[in-house]
C-alpha cells in the first residue's frame, strides 16, 4: 500500500510546485504525508460533500485541483464551507491535496487534456514563461567528460524540445593548488597542477537543478567540482499558460460551437459575434482565461475556449476572434482524468476514484 507522501511524489513528478503561481496553494493541506493511503478521491474540487464521499467509500486522500484553503486560515469555527470542509477532513483523518496552476502550467497537463477532449493536433503552449530554465557549465578532466555527459542527461539535462543529450563542449587547461587536506584526483597537494578538461554546458529546468547537481558531483572525480549554475531568461517551450493547435478538419464557426458545447456537456456557452468563417486554429486555457486572450489573437487563433470573461472583455475581441466561454466548472472538468492517469500507472492495483458529485455552484434555468 502506497503511503500519502508516494502519491504526492507521482502527481509532483508530473506537475511540480514550483510552476504553481505566486498566489497559489497547491500542496498537502491537511493530514500526514507519511500515513498509508486507503484510497484516492478525485475530484475538480473539495467540499464538505466529496470529504463524505470519500469516507464513503473508504479514502483518505482526496485530490483536487482547486485549493479548498487559498490564503490563511485565522480560525477553524466553521463559520463558512471552506472551515466547515479542513473541519471534517482532520476529524475523519483525510488528507487534502491539490495540484493546481502548476498543474496548468504544464504543456501535458490541464490545457493538453482540454485540447484532446476538442481534437486538436500540433499542440503548443500558448503563453510560454520565462526563467524556469538554467544553464550549468562544469569542467572535467578529458578522459572522463562523456561519463559526466551520460550522468547529466540520465539526470534530465540537456532537453530543448524535440532533442535530447544538448550540450555544447570545450577543451582548455585547468589549474588547481590543493593543501595539506587535499585528496587530489590528479597531481599532489602541495603542487600546482594542470589539466586537459573538457568545459561542458548544459540547459536544465529550474525543478530539477537539486539532482542534476547531485548526479554531476557522484560523476566527477574531482574531489572539489567546479560548476556554476546561471538562470536564463529565454522561454520554456513545455512551461507555461494556455495551448494552441489546429483541428484536423476546418469546422464552420456554427458547427465548432455545437462541437465544443457536446464535448464539455455545456448548459450555457457564451461567445461573440461570429466571423463567417472556418475554424483551423483554436486557443484554450482552463479556468480564468482572458488574460491570455492577446495571445490568442497574436496568434491567430480563430476562436479561444475559455471561462470566467466579464462582459467589457467579451469587447476585447474586437473582430479578431471568436471567444467562447464555455464555464470555468466545464472547461477543468476532465482534470480528475489526469490524476488518475498518473497514479494508476504508478500503483496499478491501488484504489483510486472519481468523485460522483457535480461540484460545479453555478446552475442554469
Amino acid at each position: 500500500m502506497p503511503t500519502i507522501s508516494h502519491i504526492i511524489h507521482e502527481i509532483e513528478e508530473f506537475a511540480p510546485p514550483i510552476y504553481q503561481e505566486p498566489y497559489d496553494n497547491a500542496r498537502l493541506i491537511t493530514g500526514n504525508k507519511d500515513w498509508d493511503c486507503t484510497g484516492a478521491l478525485l475530484s475538480l474540487d473539495c467540499t464538505e460533500a466529496i470529504v463524505d464521499e470519500a469516507i464513503e467509500k473508504g479514502c483518505n486522500l482526496i485530490v483536487a485541483h482547486h485549493p479548498i484553503v487559498f490564503t490563511g486560515l485565522k480560525s477553524l469555527t466553521g463559520k463558512n464551507y471552506v472551515e466547515r470542509t479542513v473541519i471534517k477532513a482532520i476529524k475523519n483523518d483525510i488528507a487534502l491535496y491539490a495540484s493546481h496552476t502548476n498543474l496548468d502550467n504544464m504543456w501535458h497537463g490541464v490545457n493538453k487534456k482540454i485540447a484532446e477532449k476538442i481534437g486538436l493536433k500540433n499542440t503548443r503552449v500558448l503563453k510560454p514563461k520565462q526563467q524556469t530554465l538554467s544553464q550549468l557549465q562544469t569542467f572535467v578532466p578529458v578522459e572522463h567528460a562523456d561519463t559526466v555527459r551520460k550522468a547529466l542527461f540520465a539526470a534530465g539535462a540537456g532537453e530543448i524540445g524535440n532533442y535530447s543529450s544538448c550540450s555544447f563542449n570545450s577543451e582548455g587547461n585547468g589549474t588547481f593548488l590543493g593543501n595539506d587536506e587535499a585528496q587530489p584526483t590528479y597531481g599532489k597537494k602541495g603542487s600546482l597542477q594542470t589539466e586537459r578538461e573538457t568545459k561542458i554546458e548544459v540547459i536544465l529546468p529550474v525543478h530539477l537543478q537539486q539532482s542534476v547537481v547531485a548526479a554531476l558531483k557522484k560523476a566527477h572525480p574531482y574531489e572539489e567540482v567546479a560548476y556554476y549554475v546561471v538562470p536564463l531568461n529565454n522561454v520554456n517551450q513545455e512551461i507555461g499558460s494556455g495551448l494552441i493547435g489546429e483541428l484536423e478538419q476546418p469546422m464552420h464557426e456554427q458547427a465548432f460551437l455545437q462541437h465544443i458545447k457536446t464535448v464539455f456537456n455545456c448548459d450555457c456557452l457564451r461567445h461573440t459575434q461570429l466571423l463567417n468563417k472556418q475554424v483551423n486554429t483554436v486557443a484554450v486555457c482552463g479556468g480564468v482565461g482572458s488574460f491570455l486572450l492577446p495571445n490568442a489573437i497574436a496568434k491567430n487563433a480563430d476562436v479561444y475556449v475559455s471561462a470566467d470573461f466579464k462582459y467589457h472583455e467579451f469587447f476585447d475581441a474586437d473582430g479578431n476572434i471568436v471567444i467562447a466561454d464555455i464555464g470555468h466548472f466545464e472547461s477543468e472538468q476532465f482534470t480528475p482524468e489526469i490524476f488518475h492517469e498518473i497514479i494508476t500507472k504508478k500503483y496499478g492495483n491501488f484504489a483510486v476514484h472519481f468523485s460522483e458529485l457535480k461540484t460545479n455552484p453555478i446552475k442554469t434555468l
